[in-house]
């Protein structure tokens, strides 16, 4: 796979690293090329170790592009409402580098294990950086806004899952609504009406 950008990333490089020390599980944006040549958007779960690994859960599209392109560019961005839609819509963008992205890095996927849960297919990919580059270096703050608005795709996408309680994940998205609402900003709120835009419930 190879990327096309125009003009030079503040403070990138190509030292085929990660741009950012991964701890726990991370959650990060991944792009994936498509059969229509356009790039699927969709939201990554980063397993921290050596190497880093990835599961998909499913025929998804993310699967799909793993399995014939050999992988995508994983990147990390602090806008909520990209988030909101990779997580939870069909998102497609011209080009492998969200603007919102704070840094990216390509990445080779390889299929390392898989699993069953159910009549799901599981599979583990690990995930070895290529090329990697920062558009922008940030001071980081913590809103809770918007981490209740990624936990709320995190239910939302479970509400049809069986082995999962729809009252109990309702209730959460309630309540996570209520955080942004008192302590998210402007974009925060934004995101979280994509998510009831986009989650066919009431909470």
């Amino acid at each position: 796979m190879s990327r096309e950008r125009d003009g030079d990333a503040d403070g990138g490089g190509t030292d085929a690293d990660w741009p950012v020390e991964l701890a726990g599980v991370v959650e990060s944006v991944v792009t994936t090329l498509g059969p229509n040549d356009r790039w699927n958007v969709a939201a990554l779960g980063l397993h921290a170790g050596d190497p880093v690994t990835a599961r998909t859960y499913g025929r998804t599209r993310t699967w799909r592009n793993f399995s014939e392109q050999g992988g995508g560019v994983v990147q990390f961005t602090r806008d909520p409402v990209d988030f909101v839609d990779a997580a939870l819509s069909v998102y497609e963008v011209d080009g492998p580098v969200l603007d919102s992205a704070d840094a990216w890095v390509e990445i080779d996927a390889e299929r390392v294990g898989t699993d069953h849960e159910g009549d799901t297919e599981i599979v583990t990919w690990a995930l070895r950086p290529v090329d990697g580059g920062v558009e922008r270096r940030v001071v980081p703050t913590t809103n809770r806004g918007f981490y209740a608005v990624v936990e709320a795709t995190v239910a939302a996408s479970r509400l049809d899952v069986p082995g999962y309680e729809r009252e109990t994940l309702l209730d959460r998205l309630a309540y996570f609504e209520s955080v942004v609402e008192t302590a998210g900003g402007e974009r925060e709120r934004t995101a979280f009406e994509r998510i009831d835009d986009l989650v066919d419930a009431e909470w």
